[in-house]
């Protein structure tokens, strides 16, 4: 597989990926809700060694309350990565920001209980939820 390019609104970030994703999957939990301002997030998940991030790309970092790490542009604000304890060696990419296109259509929907009502969920892809946002519901 080719690189896949991606980049902030910005430009001050860019990396690529080189493999296609593990998952791509919508998240409607709180978290991304606010860190993106948007009803939910697509994500794409890739080991983190297949992620590179081009040579003088510096990246701010909020640490959430679980313990995970959410990337961004600090000129532009793009929410860019996501890491958390709970998958190690793994990144989750904003699918958003990838200027390339991956051969992996969305597959789920993560903590879809906390869909909000003003953007319910009307695909038929599987929804997970619970405390860990991927107990089958």
């Amino acid at each position: 597989m080719t690189a896949v390019p991606g980049r902030c609104l910005c430009g001050d970030v860019r990396f690529h990926v080189t493999s296609e994703p593990r998952f791509v999957a919508h998240c409607h939990c709180d978290q991304c809700r606010r860190a993106h301002s948007a009803a939910f997030v697509t994500w794409a998940g890739f080991q983190r060694d297949e992620l590179s991030l081009e040579d003088g790309c510096i990246l701010a970092r909020f640490e959430t309350v679980t313990g995970a790490t959410r990337s961004f542009c600090p000129k532009c604000g793009s929410t860019l990565f996501y890491e958390s304890p709970r998958w190690e060696g793994e990144i989750h990419v904003a699918l958003g920001n990838l200027t390339g296109a991956v051969n992996k259509a969305p597959g789920a929907h993560v903590y879809a209980d906390k869909a909000p009502a003003w953007c319910p969920i009307t695909d038929d892809l599987p929804r997970y939820g619970g405390e860990s946002g991927t107990e089958p519901l």
